[in-house]
């Protein structure tokens, strides 16, 4: 075999080796002597398929043990390689040995499934070469849907090596086929069998004479013998096999799929477009984790790439369509996880990129939307006849085409509702789609969010066809639909983009015209040329406004983009005045937004003001009829029209029509027979509730008070008085405006009134300028009426209110009554008002009888105010207290005073008083009441000596900048000072004797150091600071 004299020939005659079934008869070599004694075992128990089994078994492990031991093939690298695994002698006399041996066993047991299994696999090994498939974690999912079987089948692809080649051992490859079909006939229905009988047409060495109509009706036989349930392990191989071949080929076996399983739709659909399945896609460009896989999926799709199929964009768009259809209705979920919208918006890409292979042309659109629409009005009108009819002759008869009726049992349809045919959907109907139509029912009516993506998109789709006026039309009407400012910007700059490619288009074809091109067309161009950049310019100048159409369309009742919009027209008089009026009409006033009324005073001042720049005549008739017409607009609130009238009338008096104006504030504030009205009765109009305008009758009377008589103002008051409307304000007002016109009596009357209709704490602030008032106009001439008047402001009036009326009452006393009443009156306040003001209320008591009775007539103030103080306060009064009594010459009673405040002042927090009366005894004490000074100050820190107080303390020091210092390390402060550190320090007796060390064994001090104190660890550290 070796000689150079071999041919393709020489090497075909070598196969088949496995037909005829070899048998020693003809070929001696299938056995020796010493195979006779198993030979004969095998005679003699020829119905033992367990020493068959273990026969098959050890020869097959033999077969291989010599296929090792023997030498490499003879033939050249090139040969070899057309042989594969059949290349060597031993492989050859292997297969027939084993052929030989499962051919007498399958004699015996024909039906035996682990026979034929491991037969099949064997033969195989020998044509295939040996295969090997991509570890995987974890075991197969049985119950899988049809996506996920179909990627474990790409993934499990096997990669074979050396196979037989198809030509040279074309008949080898034609005894294998005819060893599955009498395995398949023996057992048609197991599903492994059919499996290994199909993996040979996905082999990539398959003979080309059974790849295709071979191959298919294998499969195709496959779906008939097996049952239902076990088609799901068929179908994975027949599509993948179906993909590998490409053409009509897929097309035909993916519809047959289809109609029994919708699930694969979107993987055809990109088969369709692409020509790839959409895992292929993503994985383009990208480093897989098994390149073995995919390197050998992609080199079988490489094979047959001449056959893929051909783009079918009409078809893949109607699939498309129908799934998101069908997914809005619920009735598809889509395996990749797309959304109904996703699922349009791939329909949409399709349209755009194959716009000429899938929509119609716009004429035939248009022709057929008009028949349909014919149609339907024919149908509605038919309907509208059918019901008049049924109404006047009763009801409607089975026979004359009406509904079925049920007379027994439970109400049913008689005719079941089914979906009506839709070409639309229906990938074998050639005939294309109206895009446009089906954007707009499909699309922008349910996916209202996604408006300019959609517009977007039709608008390319014209764009693609080359129908330019119907693109900027498209872009036009989603500008003037969309809702969104999101929206808007997507369509407004592909709109933009669109109208700048098209000028540099035709500015490209003017600066390098083609030949032939005469000069009528250049200037045609030139004007469509001009005419394209004035319509660029208006889109760019018009962009505010779009904006603000936006923004109006998503709320016609916001005030504010209404106002925006008159800002933008400029100087535009026209325009701001059709604005303002198509903004009084669009607005709903109980939906608008604040300042409502803005609207109406706005579009008034602009006729009052002779336009926006003033040049026109002022129309005041027009600014009159605006202002009539904002009256009986149902604004939201009582404020917003009680602005629109305060606004009339500002006009009015701007313009000099003072009578006007009055007259138009009396019509505001006409008063109705039912005054009962609760001005926040929601459910009552605003001008029904206008009279109790707070707001409105506080212009009037202003407006009355600067133009009108004393009289009407007074009326006017009186009105707001009597309405229950008025305020602590308006009275004061009211109360002066009686005052300076010198109608004082009426002044204090209107205060009367105040304080009769409003209690505390409003009521203060009018008693507060009432009695200043009265004092100041009558002084003590009419002490007695004043008197009352103070009694009865403090008859009610809460404790910390008090204190002002009781200084203007004492003081009124003092100027025009007498001191003892005034003193009553002090000594009343520090029993009422509240204990805040205390404190000054008996600092003026004190400082007042000083000055009318004298030092001594303060005792009892200064005690009374010791019981009634708090702590910090009556400390503070102690140390005026004891000032006194010092200045009396009293110096026991000061001391006492002292002894009686130090319960009150922690030595940390109160250092001045402390200080205070430390100089006392200094000066005015001894050395005894010195040392009694200080016990009580050592017993008053011991008392303050807690976690809390302490923390409390270093808090009021921080706050007031008092740290206490050591004055131990410190100079005396005087000579009695020092001389009480000199007797402290002073060794004494056995009074006190530390614990850890004694004054016998105290280390010797220098003269000129300071003895350092003896420490005691359980000693109670306090302080003997002074």
């Amino acid at each position: 075999m070796a000689s150079p004299d071999l041919t393709l020939d020489s090497l075909s005659a070598q196969f088949p080796l496995t037909w005829p079934i070899p048998t020693p008869l003809r070929n001696p070599d299938l056995l020796t002597p010493k195979d006779i004694h198993r030979e004969e075992d095998l005679l003699r128990n020829a119905s033992s398929f367990r020493l068959w089994w273990t026969t098959i078994a050890a020869v097959r492990d033999s077969v291989v043990a010599e296929q090792k031991a023997a030498p490499a093939s003879s033939l050249p690298t090139p040969l070899t390689s057309l042989i594969g695994p059949l290349s060597t002698p031993a492989a050859r006399l292997g297969l027939q040995k084993l052929t030989y041996l499962y051919e007498s066993a399958l004699t015996h047991f024909p039906s035996s499934f682990k026979l034929w299994k491991a037969y099949l696999q064997m033969r195989c090994l020998y044509v295939f070469g040996r295969g090997s498939k991509p570890k995987r974690a974890g075991g197969r999912n049985k119950w899988a849907d049809m996506k996920v079987l179909m990627e474990e089948e790409e993934f499990e692809f096997e990669q074979y090596q050396s196979g037989l080649d198809p030509v040279v051992g074309w008949s080898e490859w034609k005894a294998l086929i005819a060893v599955f079909e009498r395995a398949l006939m023996w057992l048609p229905t197991m599903p492994r069998i059919w499996l290994l009988y199909v993996n040979l047409f996905t082999h990539p060495q398959c003979p080309a004479p059974i790849q295709y109509t071979h191959a298919r009706r294998t499969f195709d036989r496959a779906l008939r013998t097996l049952p239902p349930s076990l088609h799901a392990r068929i179908w994975p191989r027949y599509l993948l096999w179906a993909e590998l071949k490409g053409g009509m080929t897929t097309v035909v076996i993916y519809r047959r799929f289809l109609a029994i399983d919708p699930s694969l739709t979107e993987r055809y659909v990109s088969l369709l477009l692409h020509g790839k399945s959409g895992s292929e896609l993503e994985e383009v460009g990208s480093d897989d984790e098994e390149p073995g896989v995919k390197t050998q999926f992609q080199l079988l799709r490489t094979r047959g790439a001449q056959n893929e199929v051909e783009p079918r964009p009409l078809e893949a768009a109607k699939l498309l369509l129908s799934l998101a259809r069908k997914a809005a209705r619920g009735e598809y979920t889509s395996p990749e996880g797309k959304s109904p919208y996703q699922l349009l918006g791939e329909w949409l890409d399709v349209c755009e990129r194959f716009a000429d292979e899938v929509g119609l042309e716009p004429e035939v659109a248009d022709a057929e939307r008009a028949a349909a629409k014919a149609s339907k009005d024919k149908l509605a009108k038919n309907d509208a006849e059918r019901s008049g009819k049924e109404q006047d002759g009763g009801p409607p008869s089975s026979a004359l085409g009406g509904p079925l009726i049920r007379f027994a049992g439970l109400p049913t349809s008689a005719t079941p509702p089914s979906r009506p045919y839709d070409k639309d959907e229906d990938p074998a109907n050639p005939s294309l789609l109206d895009v446009g139509r089906i954007v707009k029912e499909d699309g922008l009516a349910i996916y209202k969010d996604q408006a300019g993506r959609l517009w977007s998109g039709l608008a390319t789709y014209w764009t693609k066809r080359g129908e330019f006026d119907r693109a900027q039309a498209t872009f036009e009407e989603g500008i003037a639909t969309v809702l969104t400012i999101r929206d808007f910007t997507q369509i407004f700059d592909a709109y933009a983009e669109f109208s700048e490619s098209v000028v540099s288009a035709l500015m490209d074809s003017l600066a390098d015209p083609e030949e032939d091109e005469d000069e009528g067309a250049l200037a045609d161009t030139e004007k469509e040329l001009d005419e394209r950049m004035r319509k660029l310019e208006e889109l760019m100048d018009r962009r505010p406004f779009l904006v603000n159409d936006v923004l109006i369309r998503r709320n016609p009742n916001d005030v504010q983009e209404w106002e925006k919009r008159v800002a933008l027209w400029g100087d535009d008089d026209d325009k701001v005045a059709e604005t303002y009026t198509q903004a009084m009409e669009t607005i709903n006033p109980r939906k608008a937004t604040p300042n409502y009324h803005n609207i109406f005073v706005n579009f008034a001042k602009f006729y009052e003001q002779g336009g926006v720049t003033g040049t026109a005549v002022p129309d005041l008739d027009s600014a009159r009829r605006v202002f009539e017409k904002g009256t009986k607009t149902p604004f939201r609130t009582v404020e917003e029209l009680a602005e629109v009238w305060c606004e009339w009338a500002e006009m009015e008096i701007r313009n000099e029509n003072y009578d006007e104006g009055i007259r138009v504030m009396q019509r505001a504030t006409a008063i109705p027979k039912n005054t009962k009205i609760s001005y926040h009765d929601q459910s009552l109009p605003v001008q029904a509730r206008l009279f109790k305008s707070l707001k409105l009758w506080s212009y009037y009377v202003d407006l009355e008070e600067s133009i009108g008589t004393v009289e009407t103002t007074k009326r006017v008051y009186d009105q707001m008085l009597e309405l229950r409307i008025a305020n602590a304000q308006i009275i004061v007002n009211y109360a002066a405006f009686l005052e300076e016109n010198k109608y004082f009596e009426e002044s204090f009357k209107a205060y009367e009134r105040g304080v009769e209709v409003f209690t505390y704490p409003i009521s203060f602030e009018i008693w507060n300028s009432y009695l200043s008032k009265f004092v100041k106009r009558y002084g003590g001439t009419k002490l007695e009426r004043a008197r009352d008047l103070f009694e009865q402001a403090l008859e009610k009036c809460p404790e910390k209110f008090c204190k002002p009326i009781f200084f203007m009452y004492a003081q009124l006393e003092e100027e025009h009554g007498l001191s003892k009443r005034a003193m009553k009156i002090y000594e009343r306040a520090s029993e009422v008002v509240a204990d805040a003001d205390k404190f000054e209320i008996f600092t003026v008591y004190i400082a007042k009888a000083t000055e009318n009775f004298g030092l001594p007539a303060t005792r009892p103030i200064y005690e009374r105010a010791l019981e009634v103080l708090p702590n910090r306060q009556a400390a503070q009064m102690c140390l005026r207290f004891a000032a006194l009594e010092r200045k009396l010459g009293e110096i026991d009673r000061a001391r006492a005073i002292y002894a009686h405040a130090s319960q009150f002042c922690d030595p940390r927090v109160e250092p001045r008083f402390w200080t205070g009366w430390n100089s006392f005894e200094i000066e005015t004490g001894s050395e005894d009441t010195f040392r009694e000074m200080l016990r009580i100050k050592r017993s008053v820190q011991a008392q303050f000596n807690t976690a809390a107080s302490y923390l409390v303390a270093k808090t009021e020091n921080t706050k007031q900048g008092t740290n206490e210092q050591d004055t131990a390390s410190g100079p005396p402060l005087d000579a009695m000072a020092a001389a009480e550190r000199a007797t402290l320090d002073k060794p004494k007796g056995p009074s006190f004797v530390p614990a850890k060390q004694s004054l016998a064994n105290a280390p010797a001090v220098a003269d000129d150091e300071p003895s350092a104190p003896a420490t005691n660890a359980d000693e109670i550290q306090i302080d003997d600071e002074f």
